[in-house]
């Protein structure tokens, strides 16, 4: 066991296909583009990609789905038979397929084919619903959470991620993830033809009140999130503005947040966590870049690792500069400081202080931040690449497992006070002073703020 709660996927799998290659001409015919040496790559789609992406997670995984015996059917069985359970429901038509044709890596058209839809729940499926400890429903519109309507009714699941050709959520429902476009065109009329965040919020109020759902999460792309109770909402910004292949991101959104519900997170943290998974996804070349169902579950570089950060930085023959400190109440000495020795490498890796060394070193009443926080603070500066936390007096032993080039101080201490220059010289890094600011120290900040409160 992963410690992961199972997961129940509901929805309308369907077959995706890219067919990538490079556009340099025009056709001698007519002024349409020559795309040359197509690579042909099938995933899974729709519902079938949430629960794929989901499964790679470590999650255990059921996807009720409908599913036949035509070759697009047959074809993503084998896709998602390594990966996950797949509880088939009966189909009438064929399996949809979405093949989009891309030139350089961008979509040049879209050839949809089979209209598939769902006939019927089977007493399996019911079952699978019933007894599942957490539900997805991803509606495309193809019939399934129909069949299935009444009984997640009865079971309300943690996410549904609608589409406009789907049905309404069933009341009761956690979480509902539409687009920024699916939620203007689903939300009763306001009156006004307005896209922006304003017209988001009341879009977001307007459903969670419509469909009777305990909450509304308007995904806005490069923007983030935004999460709406009924009233006044929650923007959630994306870690960073990607803007590549954004096909599947609502699927991997919608996936992450149901996981993450599933184990217990709420309604906030989920969403935070599922804006961050899917801009990493779209950085990361979106749905084209899903790996392929033969692909062992691979670790993902943790960048926040500050050993392996410099592990990687040496092997580029790069250089790794650390800078050490308490950092307790940030101030703009301590920013300056850390972005001239960002300057110096090719990383920055700050060393700071564990709660019980700074109380060591400062007395009882500081620090005035706890670690966790101080972490968060010096995490979101640009020109910091990780940090280590060490509960030493000093940060030799740290040192010697990260072994940087450079080792930075502020300017306020002396020769004498840096005990880890003669520990860099041990593997030819170098030990320097930065001066900080003039006056700048969070002593003189904690006087000012006491005289104040005075």
């Amino acid at each position: 066991m992963n410690g992961k709660t199972p997961l129940v996927v509901v929805g309308d799998a369907l077959l995706d296909r890219d067919l990538s290659g490079r556009a340099e001409r025009l056709a001698p015919d007519a002024p349409v583009p020559v795309v040359d040496d197509c690579a042909e790559r099938t995933r899974p789609g729709g519902a079938a990609l949430a629960a794929y992406l989901a499964a790679r997670d470590g999650r255990d995984v059921t996807l009720v789905a409908g599913v036949g015996d035509d070759p697009a059917s047959r074809a993503l069985r084998r896709l998602l038979e390594p990966w996950l359970t797949l509880v088939p429901l009966p189909l009438t038509g064929t399996l949809s397929e979405k093949t989009r044709v891309l030139a350089q890596d961008r979509p040049v058209v879209r050839l949809d084919r089979g209209a598939g839809r769902t006939r019927e729940a089977t007493d399996t499926a019911r079952g699978a619903v019933r007894s599942a400890p957490a539900v997805l429903v991803s509606d495309y519109g193809r019939g399934t959470a129909d069949a299935l309507r009444d009984v997640l009714a009865a079971r309300p699941p943690l996410v549904w991620d609608p589409h406009p050709r789907g049905g309404t959520p069933v009341p009761g429902t956690h979480l509902v993830t539409p687009a920024e476009k699916e939620a203007h065109r689903l939300a009763p009329p306001d009156g006004t033809a307005r896209r922006d965040l304003h017209a988001a919020a009341h879009s977001a109020a307007a459903l969670v009140r419509h469909w009777r759902s305990a909450a509304v999460a308007v995904t806005l792309g490069a923007r983030g999130a935004l999460l709406s109770y009924g009233e006044h909402p929650l923007l959630v910004p994306a870690p960073a503005a990607h803007h590549g292949d954004s096909c599947g991101a609502g699927d991997r959104f919608a996936a992450t947040a149901a996981g993450l519900l599933a184990d217990g997170a709420l309604v906030a943290e989920a969403v935070e966590g599922a804006v961050a998974t899917a801009s990493a996804f779209v950085a990361a070349g979106g749905a084209a870049a899903v790996p392929s169902a033969e692909a062992g579950p691979a670790r993902q570089p943790d960048d926040h690792d500050p050993y392996a950060l410099a592990a990687r930085v040496r092997t580029a023959h790069g250089t790794v500069v650390a800078a050490g400190g308490c950092f307790d109440l940030l101030h703009a000495g301590h920013v300056g400081l850390l972005q001239a020795a960002r300057r110096l490498g090719d990383c920055l890796v700050v060393c700071v202080n564990s709660d019980a060394s700074v109380r060591r070193r400062k007395g009882g009443a500081r620090p005035v931040n706890p670690l966790a926080d101080r972490v968060r603070v010096l995490t979101a500066l640009a020109c910091v690449d990780a940090v280590a936390v060490f509960d030493e007096d000093t940060p030799e032993r740290l040192l010697a497992d990260l072994r940087p080039d450079v080792w930075v101080k502020g300017g306020d201490y002396a020769a004498a006070d840096l005990p880890e220059a003669a520990l860099l010289q041990k593997w030819g890094g170098q030990a320097v002073l930065l001066p900080y600011l003039d006056g700048r120290s969070s002593t003189a900040l904690m006087e000012r703020a006491a005289e104040g409160a005075r």
